[in-house]
């Protein structure tokens, strides 16, 4: 579905973006992880259409995604392909605007229809995601943080995406929330058959959502392959340190002694 080969973002004399290639197959997950600067979210952007490449190129479910500008209408094809999910939904949120509201611009923008049709895949994706009624009347603000994830969700599945991004999208959640989150995600991928790209520094949540792993370290790949197989037995030193970093269980932050403690 997804064959990234040799991608490439330079910023003047920065090389954000080293030589990244991965592919990702018809409703597979993919996780990429890596510590903040590894290139992970720069490379989900340029894959997504927010970024423009210095090199190398992508194709999705065969066809070649062309760099420069593209008219309207290849625009929205280009979204129907791809959707991304963001870390905070309230800033992708309008706060002016209702969830319902929220969601039916999505699907009349991408599924042109009468009235009624509209509400009703409005209210198919709503539930798909778990939001009841009350809530589909609420503006953002009236939300926990886990509820406005899942109109994100929602709204990112409009489109009925072949690719859904998501960048950080649990990392402001409870742990809870995430995990419900993450239930939902793997809900999604075995309902609709699409593929996940799963942008992360949390090596915990990899194993409840993606088959495959790939690790970056100053914008490079440094180990890919299955999340058994990575996280079991890394080959990579970057990549055993990372997991060494993973909280156990009753595991207590040290304390630095005060300076004037005897």
């Amino acid at each position: 579905m997804l064959e990234v080969h040799n991608l490439r973002k330079v910023y003047g004399d920065f090389v954000a973006v080293d030589d990244v290639s991965l592919t990702l197959p018809e409703g597979g997950s993919l996780a990429v992880v890596g510590e903040s600067g590894s290139g992970k979210t720069t490379t989900a952007r340029m894959i997504a259409g927010l970024e423009a490449p210095s090199g190398g190129h992508f194709a999705v479910g065969g066809e070649p995604r062309r760099p420069g500008r593209v008219g309207g209408a290849e625009r929205r094809t280009r979204a129907r392909q791809i959707q991304m999910v963001f870390q905070d939904p309230y800033s992708s949120l309008d706060r002016r605007q209702r969830v319902r509201d929220a969601v039916a611009e999505a699907v009349r923008l991408h599924r042109p229809g009468n009235g009624a049709a509209v509400d009703d895949r409005v209210a198919e994706l709503l539930g798909l995601v778990g939001v009841d009624e009350r809530q589909a009347r609420s503006l953002p603000k009236g939300l926990s943080g886990g509820q406005r994830q899942r109109v994100a969700i929602a709204r990112a599945l409009a489109a009925e995406p072949r690719v859904l991004i998501l960048d950080e999208a649990v990392a402001a959640l409870d742990v809870s929330i995430q995990a419900q989150i993450l239930n939902l995600l793997a809900q999604v991928r075995e309902s609709t058959g699409t593929a996940l790209l799963f942008i992360t520094h949390d090596l915990a949540a990899v194993p409840h959502i993606s088959d495959e792993v790939l690790v970056m370290r100053t914008g490079r790949v440094v180990e890919q392959g299955p999340v058994g197989r990575v996280l079991g037995a890394p080959r990579d030193a970057y990549t055993r340190r990372l997991i060494e970093s993973i909280p156990k269980p009753g595991w207590k932050p040290r304390r630095r002694p005060r300076p004037d403690a005897d």
